[in-house]
Protein backbone atom coordinates (compact mmCIF):
# COMPACT_ATOMS: atom_id res chain seq x y z
CA UNK A 1 0.00 0.00 0.00
CA UNK A 2 1.39 3.38 -1.03
CA UNK A 3 1.55 6.23 1.48
CA UNK A 4 1.34 9.45 -0.55
CA UNK A 5 1.53 13.09 0.51
CA UNK A 6 -0.62 15.34 -1.72
CA UNK A 7 0.07 19.07 -2.07
CA UNK A 8 -2.09 21.68 -3.79
CA UNK A 9 -1.22 25.38 -3.83
CA UNK A 10 -2.56 26.11 -7.32
CA UNK A 11 -6.12 27.10 -6.45
CA UNK A 12 -7.47 29.77 -4.12
CA UNK A 13 -6.90 27.70 -0.98
CA UNK A 14 -3.74 25.73 -0.27
CA UNK A 15 -4.17 22.20 1.08
CA UNK A 16 -2.29 19.02 1.91
CA UNK A 17 -3.63 15.50 2.25
CA UNK A 18 -2.12 12.25 3.49
CA UNK A 19 -3.55 9.06 2.01
CA UNK A 20 -2.71 5.39 1.79
CA UNK A 21 -3.65 4.19 -1.68
CA UNK A 22 -7.12 5.72 -2.13
CA UNK A 23 -7.97 5.92 1.57
CA UNK A 24 -7.71 9.44 3.01
CA UNK A 25 -5.95 9.54 6.37
CA UNK A 26 -6.06 13.28 7.07
CA UNK A 27 -6.16 16.63 5.30
CA UNK A 28 -5.60 20.29 6.16
CA UNK A 29 -6.64 23.42 4.24
CA UNK A 30 -5.34 26.98 4.51
CA UNK A 31 -7.86 29.59 3.41
CA UNK A 32 -5.23 32.35 3.12
CA UNK A 33 -3.65 31.93 -0.31
CA UNK A 34 -0.77 34.38 0.25
CA UNK A 35 0.49 32.46 3.27
CA UNK A 36 1.20 29.20 1.41
CA UNK A 37 4.99 29.49 1.49
CA UNK A 38 5.25 29.91 5.27
CA UNK A 39 2.38 27.53 6.01
CA UNK A 40 3.22 24.52 3.87
CA UNK A 41 6.25 22.85 5.48
CA UNK A 42 4.96 23.38 9.01
CA UNK A 43 1.60 21.80 8.25
CA UNK A 44 3.19 18.85 6.42
CA UNK A 45 5.31 18.04 9.45
CA UNK A 46 2.33 18.44 11.77
CA UNK A 47 0.09 16.28 9.57
CA UNK A 48 2.59 13.42 9.62
CA UNK A 49 3.29 13.66 13.34
CA UNK A 50 -0.40 13.77 14.23
CA UNK A 51 -0.95 10.55 12.31
CA UNK A 52 2.23 8.84 13.62
CA UNK A 53 4.14 8.86 10.33
CA UNK A 54 7.55 10.21 9.35
CA UNK A 55 8.72 11.72 6.07
CA UNK A 56 10.84 8.64 5.40
CA UNK A 57 7.73 6.45 5.41
CA UNK A 58 6.25 8.27 2.42
CA UNK A 59 6.23 6.33 -0.83
CA UNK A 60 5.69 9.37 -3.08
CA UNK A 61 4.78 13.05 -3.13
CA UNK A 62 2.01 14.32 -5.43
CA UNK A 63 1.56 17.97 -6.37
CA UNK A 64 -0.70 19.99 -8.67
CA UNK A 65 1.38 21.15 -11.64
CA UNK A 66 -0.98 23.83 -12.96
CA UNK A 67 -2.52 25.79 -14.40
CA UNK A 68 -3.23 28.10 -11.49
CA UNK A 69 -1.71 30.81 -9.34
CA UNK A 70 1.80 31.62 -10.59
CA UNK A 71 3.23 32.05 -7.09
CA UNK A 72 1.22 29.18 -5.66
CA UNK A 73 2.43 26.78 -8.34
CA UNK A 74 6.06 27.68 -7.69
CA UNK A 75 5.64 27.24 -3.94
CA UNK A 76 3.97 23.83 -4.24
CA UNK A 77 6.33 22.48 -6.89
CA UNK A 78 9.43 23.65 -5.01
CA UNK A 79 8.22 22.00 -1.80
CA UNK A 80 7.33 18.72 -3.52
CA UNK A 81 10.58 18.52 -5.50
CA UNK A 82 12.62 19.42 -2.43
CA UNK A 83 11.05 16.58 -0.46
CA UNK A 84 11.53 14.14 -3.33
CA UNK A 85 15.21 15.07 -3.64
CA UNK A 86 15.86 14.84 0.08
CA UNK A 87 13.96 11.57 0.58
CA UNK A 88 14.71 9.91 -2.78
CA UNK A 89 10.98 9.50 -3.39
CA UNK A 90 9.13 9.66 -6.73
CA UNK A 91 7.27 12.77 -7.81
CA UNK A 92 3.68 12.61 -9.12
CA UNK A 93 2.20 15.64 -10.87
CA UNK A 94 -1.52 16.22 -11.32
CA UNK A 95 -3.16 18.72 -13.66
CA UNK A 96 -5.02 21.25 -11.52
CA UNK A 97 -8.08 21.21 -13.76
CA UNK A 98 -8.28 17.42 -13.59
CA UNK A 99 -8.14 17.64 -9.79
CA UNK A 100 -11.06 20.07 -9.94
CA UNK A 101 -12.96 17.72 -12.25
CA UNK A 102 -12.45 14.93 -9.72
CA UNK A 103 -14.22 17.12 -7.15
CA UNK A 104 -17.35 17.54 -9.27
CA UNK A 105 -20.38 15.57 -8.07
CA UNK A 106 -21.88 12.90 -10.33
CA UNK A 107 -24.58 14.34 -12.57
CA UNK A 108 -26.32 13.78 -15.87
CA UNK A 109 -23.96 16.20 -17.65
CA UNK A 110 -21.83 14.49 -20.29
CA UNK A 111 -18.77 16.69 -19.87
CA UNK A 112 -17.08 18.55 -17.03
CA UNK A 113 -15.46 21.94 -17.57
CA UNK A 114 -13.35 23.20 -14.64
CA UNK A 115 -12.33 26.85 -15.00
CA UNK A 116 -9.69 28.93 -13.23
CA UNK A 117 -9.87 32.72 -13.36
CA UNK A 118 -6.98 34.14 -15.43
CA UNK A 119 -8.00 37.82 -15.10
CA UNK A 120 -10.13 40.01 -17.34
CA UNK A 121 -12.31 37.73 -19.48
CA UNK A 122 -9.71 34.96 -19.60
CA UNK A 123 -9.87 31.55 -17.95
CA UNK A 124 -7.85 28.35 -17.86
CA UNK A 125 -10.20 25.54 -18.85
CA UNK A 126 -10.32 21.92 -20.00
CA UNK A 127 -13.00 19.34 -20.73
CA UNK A 128 -13.25 15.90 -19.12
CA UNK A 129 -15.76 13.10 -19.48
CA UNK A 130 -17.35 11.34 -16.51
CA UNK A 131 -14.33 9.01 -16.25
CA UNK A 132 -12.04 12.05 -15.91
CA UNK A 133 -10.54 11.38 -19.32
CA UNK A 134 -9.35 14.60 -20.95
CA UNK A 135 -11.27 15.40 -24.13
CA UNK A 136 -10.03 18.98 -24.50
CA UNK A 137 -6.59 19.84 -23.09
CA UNK A 138 -5.91 22.67 -20.66
CA UNK A 139 -6.23 25.91 -22.57
CA UNK A 140 -6.14 29.63 -21.86
CA UNK A 141 -9.43 30.93 -23.28
CA UNK A 142 -10.74 34.44 -23.86
CA UNK A 143 -14.44 34.04 -23.06
CA UNK A 144 -16.91 35.00 -25.76
CA UNK A 145 -20.59 34.36 -26.41
CA UNK A 146 -19.60 31.55 -28.77
CA UNK A 147 -17.13 29.89 -26.37
CA UNK A 148 -17.72 26.10 -26.24
CA UNK A 149 -20.62 26.52 -28.68
CA UNK A 150 -19.64 23.56 -30.87
CA UNK A 151 -19.24 21.33 -27.82
CA UNK A 152 -22.54 22.51 -26.33
CA UNK A 153 -24.43 21.70 -29.52
CA UNK A 154 -23.57 18.05 -28.96
CA UNK A 155 -22.97 17.62 -25.21
CA UNK A 156 -24.34 18.86 -21.91
CA UNK A 157 -21.57 20.50 -19.86
CA UNK A 158 -21.15 21.35 -16.20
CA UNK A 159 -19.02 24.50 -15.74
CA UNK A 160 -17.44 25.20 -12.35
CA UNK A 161 -14.48 26.82 -10.62
CA UNK A 162 -13.86 30.51 -9.93
CA UNK A 163 -13.50 31.19 -13.66
CA UNK A 164 -17.03 29.95 -14.33
CA UNK A 165 -18.48 33.05 -12.65
CA UNK A 166 -17.34 35.10 -15.65
CA UNK A 167 -18.40 32.39 -18.08
CA UNK A 168 -21.92 32.46 -16.68
CA UNK A 169 -22.38 36.02 -17.96
CA UNK A 170 -21.57 35.10 -21.58
CA UNK A 171 -22.37 31.41 -22.08
CA UNK A 172 -26.15 31.10 -22.28
CA UNK A 173 -26.52 27.81 -24.14
CA UNK A 174 -29.34 25.45 -23.05
CA UNK A 175 -26.82 22.61 -22.46
CA UNK A 176 -24.65 24.69 -20.13
CA UNK A 177 -25.05 24.24 -16.38
CA UNK A 178 -23.08 26.10 -13.73
CA UNK A 179 -22.34 24.45 -10.39
CA UNK A 180 -20.31 25.34 -7.30
CA UNK A 181 -17.50 23.08 -6.07
CA UNK A 182 -14.51 23.43 -3.75
CA UNK A 183 -11.53 21.37 -4.87
CA UNK A 184 -8.55 20.54 -2.66
CA UNK A 185 -5.68 18.08 -2.30
CA UNK A 186 -8.25 15.49 -1.20
CA UNK A 187 -9.41 15.31 -4.81
CA UNK A 188 -5.92 14.36 -5.96
CA UNK A 189 -5.95 11.05 -4.08
CA UNK A 190 -7.62 8.84 -6.70
CA UNK A 191 -5.61 10.36 -9.55
CA UNK A 192 -2.29 10.07 -7.72
CA UNK A 193 -2.98 6.47 -6.66
CA UNK A 194 -3.59 5.56 -10.31
CA UNK A 195 -0.33 7.17 -11.40
CA UNK A 196 1.60 5.48 -8.59
CA UNK A 197 0.24 2.07 -9.54
CA UNK A 198 1.17 2.66 -13.18
CA UNK A 199 4.57 4.14 -12.21
CA UNK A 200 3.78 7.37 -14.03
CA UNK A 201 6.34 9.50 -12.23
CA UNK A 202 7.62 12.93 -13.24
CA UNK A 203 11.28 13.77 -13.65
CA UNK A 204 12.34 15.57 -10.48
CA UNK A 205 15.11 17.52 -12.17
CA UNK A 206 13.19 18.85 -15.16
CA UNK A 207 9.54 19.06 -14.11
CA UNK A 208 8.27 22.64 -14.02
CA UNK A 209 4.84 24.13 -13.27
CA UNK A 210 2.45 24.48 -16.20
CA UNK A 211 1.44 28.13 -16.23
CA UNK A 212 -0.86 27.90 -19.25
CA UNK A 213 0.39 30.99 -21.06
CA UNK A 214 -0.80 30.13 -24.57
CA UNK A 215 -3.84 32.21 -25.55
CA UNK A 216 -6.77 30.98 -27.62
CA UNK A 217 -10.00 32.79 -28.51
CA UNK A 218 -11.78 29.86 -30.19
CA UNK A 219 -12.14 26.17 -29.53
CA UNK A 220 -12.42 23.31 -32.01
CA UNK A 221 -14.60 20.31 -31.22
CA UNK A 222 -13.19 16.78 -30.96
CA UNK A 223 -15.00 13.51 -30.50
CA UNK A 224 -14.10 11.11 -27.73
Amino acid sequence: MALILHIDTAVQTASVCLAKDEKIISAVTNLHEKESASWLHTVIQGLLQTNSYTLKQLDAIAVTKGPGSYTGLRVGMAAAKGLCYALSKPLITINTLQMMAAAAPHSSAQLLCPMIDARRMEVFAALYNSSLKEVMPSTNIILEVTSFEEWLEKYSINFFGNGSIKAMSVIQHRNATFININASAVNMVFLAAQKFEQRQFSDIAYTEPFYGKAFHSSISKKNY
